[in-house]
């Protein structure tokens, strides 16, 4: 024990004697430098927790502010954009952000008339963007021979409508020739309801080129050439070219279209053109006279082809119509039924009643669709489509002639339609 307190005591003696090779001037200094930054650091750790605390307090009390601006008054939200300033913080990024979903909320929130035609401007818009890419052709009327030839060059800065298809986009290509000194169509209307064009259209020629798969930018060169006797005929003609993406189940759908009035342009010699690409938009080629009857009680509904009226034409003695109605209820399509053929002539009269047995009441949608063909025993194609009409009811809105049916149950409702195309 004596022996191990000497040792003890041996070593305390040699730590008291173990001193730093440094004067005390430069142990002071050493001192008085760790003792700043270690204010330093306290400071800053400070002024950290201070500043998350307070960027968290204003954007909240931002974000309430801009809430109760838009749901009370979009005066308010309007001055506090005034006097929001420039965005240089994190904090007015917030804010603005804010300010953004806030305003699409309020606006999903409180539906009205206003915000439902601000949809449909949406939604119109975004058709319009998806119409892009431009179109390459050629026209030449060949006085010599007296025959009109166009060739469809190339298709450029075409979109993908789906990431999982392949794009195979080919062009279809009608002649449509009308005459302005026809008789007047009168209480025709298209699909959306709106008047239409007081002449009727007829298609001279139909053409489709080749389709070419998987190319945005498809290079066709196909020609195409129609025999026109006299070239005065050149001013009441339309050249309508309609870029398809081609589906197998025939259900093509349409990119977008170029119309090519021949009459103004001089082509006496070949002319290159390229146009854009415009929103599709749809001609008429005739008018139908429909009857609609609903029976409530039976779940029944008669729709009646009476008249079908195209523009004037050489009718062959072999040329017939005949017409396909269709039925879509609920979202549930009814199996359509076929009028019988009836030879065609200037007004073509059916007098013919399909009947449709509806699914459960209410109709919260009902779709009308009428299918006009044309037939010849003497072609290899003898089904030729002249053209559709829609009428019906939808959830936020019914045509008129939809209408006037259902106030007048059980007794026939007659109407003119126009014919599309």
């Amino acid at each position: 024990m004596e022996l191990d307190s000497l040792v003890y005591f041996d070593g305390l003696s040699a730590a008291r004697d173990l001193t730093m090779p440094f004067p005390d001037t430069v142990k002071y200094c050493i001192l008085g430098l760790s003792v700043t930054l270690l204010l330093l650091a306290l400071g800053i750790l400070a002024w950290q927790v201070f500043r998350c605390c307070s960027q968290k307090y204003t954007t909240y009390t931002r974000q309430d502010t801009v809430n109760n601006d838009q749901l009370y008054s979009d005066e308010k939200s309007g001055t506090a954009r005034i006097y929001s300033g420039a965005p240089s913080t994190r904090v007015e990024n917030v804010n603005t952000e804010v300010r953004r979903l806030s305003r699409c909320l309020s606006q999903a929130s409180l539906p009205s008339s206003g915000s439902v035609q601000a949809d449909g401007g949406m939604e119109e818009q975004a058709n319009n963007k998806k119409v892009e890419g431009t179109l390459r052709f050629s026209i030449y009327y060949d006085q010599l021979q007296s025959q009109l030839v166009v060739t469809v060059l190339q298709v450029e800065g075409l979109l993908e409508q789906s990431p999982t298809r392949i794009l195979q986009p080919f062009v279809k290509l009608r002649l449509m020739w009308s005459n302005s000194e026809e008789v007047e169509v009168e209480e025709c209307t298209d699909e959306e309801g709106e008047g239409t064009a007081p002449f009727l259209w007829k298609v001279l020629q139909e053409w489709r080129t080749r389709i070419v798969k998987g190319s945005c930018n498809p290079l066709f060169g196909d020609q195409f050439s129609c025999p026109l006797l006299e070239e005065k005929q050149l001013h009441h003609i339309n050249l309508r070219m309609e870029v398809r993406d081609f589906d197998k189940f025939s259900r093509h759908s349409v990119l977008g279209e170029v119309r090519v009035p021949l009459g103004r342009l001089n082509i006496s010699y070949p002319l290159e053109l390229q146009e854009d690409l415009m929103i599709p938009q749809k001609d008429l080629v005739g008018k139908v006279l429909l009857s609609l009857k609903i029976l409530p009680t039976s779940q029944r509904l008669e729709v009646g082809l009476l008249k079908v009226r195209t523009a004037h034409s050489e009718i062959s003695s072999d040329a017939a119509l005949y017409a396909k109605i269709s039925v879509q209820c609920n979202q549930s399509k009814l199996r359509y039924q076929k009028i019988s053929a009836v030879a065609r002539c200037l007004v073509t009269v059916f007098n013919e009643v399909a009947m449709f047995s509806l699914p459960e009441f209410p109709l919260e949608q009902c779709k009308i669709s009428v299918s006009v063909y044309e037939m010849r025993t003497g072609k290899k194609s003898p089904k030729h489509l002249i053209g559709q009409l829609t009428v019906g009811k939808e959830k936020s809105s019914e045509d008129k002639h939809w209408s006037v049916m259902m106030c007048s149950v059980r007794q026939p409702i007659a109407k003119w339609h126009g014919l599309l195309i």
